[in-house]
């Protein structure tokens, strides 16, 4: 009984009490940010300069909050998961899942009665939540290259500046290109797009430099070999290298090579002045052997690996790959190539972007694009400066969500913004009520009608406005045939959000929506809570 450990219970109305009460003070502390005018939040946190950081980032905020009581630190873990889902899916959306979750939860308290039977409550909503999907989607655009910069904008909160940096990389690294957010060594914040595959590993020998100024061995036109085995003996690649030397042709190895091999490659490059050069792997383990595959697939050549047998011995001039430029400097190397992308290449990326939706590592998923970049042939890096460490992380959290939210509306579309979106499902749900007399479907659509105005009256609340003055003369009347219009909180005006550029990524209001009504269903039907008996001092 050595790893006995009491337990407290609490069930039914008092333990749904506590849940609730965590939910409203992680929901409180998240809420506040969300909008143009929403407020920052002061973190008290020992992994930055002088332990603070202040942010503007949802889960950021919600990462940071533990609460003394076990049962309100339950349901502020449950709120938790469902914003880590949504950045992890979409990349943003963490404020919003958390303020449609307590919506839920409270409006659920709110329209449940004696009458109800719960489980029926619950499968009702889940039942009508996949109409409120099917209507985002139905609303939704495809993005163009002016949205770009309105989605990077809002997201990095209604910073144009930022928003500007983030959509000008994306439309130069395209579609399938994958944009990365790094830390600038000074305040500046700037982006640089690389055309080509750029590979973590530099030059094996500093004999290979060729550009002294920049540390750079610099080759044109040059054939490739990728091979994952090392190379032990220069006769192993005779069949190549002998036909290169004789042409005066150029030789980037991709592929592990022995001290004495290097010394040899090296050698002839000073003495007799060949334009080879040499780099080890990227990564480790499987993850090198995949990324290798797709070097190989990205520059037309055969990947000789050990793992399938290959015999470096047998290879011909056909076996090599070719790039029209390599830049290999100290500790990471570049190559170029303007070829058309092959059916295979587009087959291939089509393939990993199936494979990541069905992760929900984040790790995995960040790898994945690193394939997909590699492959697509473009990589934008955005670094982020400050004039101190708690501006540059402030900076660095906004910078980090929109680019993943435009990411997300280059693969989904664009819906309206501000709340807007789900504020429209206010009439369809609304429609729907009229269709069934059935008590515990009529309760699903009034909790979900409510919890879908919810992101729209935060966002006013937080801009120091009233949600039903601001709408009261804007909502739709059939009767009088009144369309509903929207409402451009920064600039208050009212108008159409698509034509201000008020927008959001699908997929963000989409997996919001979806990870809250996962989160507060359950906490809707739980009866019994049981935890770790604390000692009270």
């Amino acid at each position: 009984m050595s790893n006995y450990i009491p337990k407290n219970l609490e069930f039914d109305d008092s333990g749904r009490e506590k849940l609730i009460q965590g939910i409203t003070k992680i929901s409180k502390a998240v809420k506040s940010t969300l909008g143009p005018r929403g407020k920052t939040v002061l973190i008290e946190s020992p992994d930055h300069v002088g332990g603070i950081t202040i942010t503007k980032d949802g889960v950021t905020v919600a990462n940071s909050i533990f609460l003394e009581d076990p049962v309100e630190n339950l349901a502020v873990q449950m709120l938790k998961d469902a914003a880590r889902r949504t950045a992890n899916t979409a990349g943003d959306g963490t404020t919003t899942a958390i303020v449609l979750a307590e919506g839920i939860v409270k409006h659920g308290q709110k329209h449940m009665d004696a009458r109800n039977n719960v489980t029926e409550v619950v499968k009702s909503i889940n039942k009508y939540s996949e109409k409120v999907i099917a209507h985002l989607e139905e609303h939704s655009k495809t993005v163009t290259k002016d949205m770009l910069l309105d989605v990077a904008s809002i997201s990095a909160n209604n910073d144009k500046d930022l928003g500007t940096i983030i959509s000008d990389a994306y439309n130069k690294v395209g579609k399938n290109g994958i944009v990365t957010v790094e830390r600038s060594q000074n305040h500046e914040t700037y982006a640089t797009v690389t055309n080509g595959i750029k590979i973590d590993r530099g030059y094996s020998s500093n004999l290979f430099i060729t550009n002294q100024k920049n540390d750079e061995c610099i080759l044109e036109d040059t054939h490739i070999l990728v091979c994952d085995q090392e190379i032990s003996n220069i006769l192993q690649i005779e069949t190549i290298l002998k036909p290169i030397i004789q042409k005066n042709e150029k030789l980037l190895i991709i592929g592990g090579c022995s001290p004495n091999v290097v010394n040899t490659l090296a050698a002839n490059v000073v003495r007799n002045g060949l334009k080879l050069c040499s780099i080890i792997p990227p990564n480790f383990g499987y993850k090198q052997h995949e990324l290798m595959q797709d070097i190989a697939l990205s520059v037309g050549a055969k990947y000789f690996s050990e793992k399938t047998g290959d015999n470096l011995n047998k290879i011909m001039m056909e076996d090599l790959g070719h790039a029209d430029k390599v830049i290999a400097g100290k500790s990471q190397t570049v190559i170029i190539k303007n070829n058309q992308m092959t059916a295979e290449i587009e087959t291939r990326i089509s393939d990993l972007k199936e494979q990541q939706l069905n992760t929900d590592i984040v790790a995995d998923r960040e790898f994945i694009n690193e394939r997909i970049a590699s492959l697509s042939g473009s990589i934008g890096s955005i670094y982020v400066g400050g004039n101190s460490d708690v501006e540059q992380k402030e900076k660095f959290d906004r910078v980090e969500d929109a680019v993943c939210a435009v990411r997300s509306a280059l693969e989904e579309g664009i819906v309206k913004g501000g709340g807007v979106a789900l504020m429209n499902c206010y009439p369809m749900l609304g429609d729907l009520c009229h269709y069934t007399k059935n008590h515990d479907e009529l309760t699903a659509l009034y909790i979900l009608q409510e919890t879908c105005l919810d992101p729209s009256v935060q966002i006013l609340d937080n801009a120091g406005m009233d949600f039903d003055k601001v709408y009261d003369w804007v909502v739709p009347n059939k009767e009088k045939n009144v369309k509903m219009r929207d409402y451009d909180v920064k600039n208050e005006v009212y108008g159409d959000m698509f034509e201000m550029g008020v927008i959001d990524p699908l997929k963000v209001t989409k997996n919001a929506f979806v990870n809250a009504v996962s989160v507060a269903t359950t906490i809707l039907t739980t009866n019994a809570i049981v935890t770790h008996l604390r000692e009270r001092e």
